[in-house]
């Protein structure tokens, strides 16, 4: 991406904007100051303003960036897999496996960094909420889908497994970030999977 100009300076957006995900997701929404993010970024604080106006600019742009490069695993699965059961089985596997990369500071940045915010910020925790559930959401209506095709089996709950499986990939982000190895949630997913007894 080409450099964004601020104040006379010139820089590259993608260079900075890793740098600034990398601030978020080590220390939290509220816990990542101006003065941190420029230093980490390598910009001044008017650079900051007017590429991205402030703070919480800079936080969603670099969302944005996460989702379309270290958290972008959920979106090719979705993509890439037809059925759901496949498609439950890659995303617990690739969470195993991202979320304890340890070249990052572990879990998912959407998941953690804003789990605790004051009232003046509850609106950024909002928009983090609304991707995750729209990911459940979308994970429902493909087992919707593949259950009304006859792929899966009419019994089965598909908002239930969808909030399962949501509540095992965030669990597997905390776990991450507390240290668990890529082979202890791999074995988490392995229990997950084998529990919904829905491969095809």
């Amino acid at each position: 991406m080409a450099g964004v100009r601020g104040q006379g300076r010139k820089f590259d957006t993608d260079t900075a904007l890793d740098h600034a995900m990398f601030a978020f997701w080590e220390h939290g929404y509220e816990g990542t100051s101006v003065a941190m993010l420029t230093t980490a970024m390598g910009i001044n604080p008017p650079s900051l303003y007017s590429a991205f106006g402030g703070k919480e600019g800079t936080f969603f742009a670099a969302i944005e960036r996460y989702n379309a490069t270290r958290g972008d695993f959920m979106d090719r699965a979705f993509d890439e897999e037809a059925g759901a059961a496949e498609l439950i089985r890659r995303l617990l596997y690739d969470a195993a496996s991202h979320y304890s990369d340890e070249s990052c500071p572990g879990g998912c940045l959407i998941i953690s960094s804003a789990v605790g915010v004051t009232e003046a910020n509850r609106h950024v925790a909002d928009r983090l909420r609304d991707m995750r559930n729209a990911n459940v959401m979308l994970l429902e209506q493909r087992i919707t889908g593949d259950i009304r095709d006859s792929i899966l089996p009419a019994g089965i709950d598909a908002s239930e497994v969808a909030e399962f499986i949501g509540v095992i990939i965030q669990g597997m982000s905390q776990r991450a970030r507390d240290g668990a190895s890529r082979d202890k949630l791999e074995r988490v997913a392995d229990r997950a999977y084998a529990s919904l007894e829905i491969s095809t």
